[in-house]
């Protein structure tokens, strides 16, 4: 079943915006998944413009997020709905551009791929009280599953997400991995040694 909620932040949207959404994010994920999925779309001001974030749980167990904006409500979901249905069309050629990959076969058909039994918890001492603000926040805890992947499997789900750094368990080895776009560009993969191995 696919649930996609559409709503605005500050914003009054209307049934036209919700539907379009609606109909085309649906249309653009029929063509390469036939499972369910879920997600949402928020549209928003930004300044003097709009800004239109969208973020899709795919049947594959990953997070699909896009982002648009432009001074209009519409303009910034299409930029948006355009920049989902691109990293859509690259995830299907990559896809099939490795078709010996049991868990991309099953992506395709709907399936959840193979998952570590490894829940990851991380924690990290908070800023002390006497920081002046300059700094980010720092994140206290976020606890995730860590999926089982290879690492082409792991770039796919770095470019589809559009998150810096991707933390996934290899399948070949089983060891913890990070894949991480480098400020060229590039694509890093850092793939520690067993323990006890200088």
């Amino acid at each position: 079943m696919a649930a996609l909620r559409v709503s605005g932040r500050g914003v009054d949207l209307g049934e036209a915006l919700r539907t379009r959404a609606e109909e085309r994010i649906s249309a653009a994920l029929a063509k390469y998944f036939d499972g369910a999925y879920h997600g949402h779309v928020t549209v928003g001001r930004d300044g003097g413009a709009y800004r239109t974030d969208c973020v899709l749980h795919l049947p594959s167990g990953i997070t699909l997020e896009a982002s648009g904006t432009a001074h209009d409500a519409h303009a910034s979901f299409d930029q948006t709905a355009e920049r989902i249905e691109k990293r859509l069309r690259r995830y299907k050629h990559r896809l099939k551009a490795h078709p010996n990959g049991h868990a991309k076969d099953r992506a395709l058909d709907g399936g959840l791929p193979d998952t570590a039994v490894m829940e990851a918890a991380y924690s990290v001492m908070e800023a002390p009280e006497e920081d002046t603000g300059e700094h980010p926040p720092i994140i206290a805890e976020s606890t995730r599953t860590l999926h089982r992947r290879t690492v082409s499997e792991a770039v796919v789900e770095l470019d589809l997400t559009g998150v810096p750094v991707l933390v996934f368990v290899h399948a070949g080895t089983e060891r913890v991995n990070v894949v991480y776009r480098r400020g060229d560009g590039a694509i890093g993969w850092i793939d520690p040694p067993e323990r006890g191995t200088p």
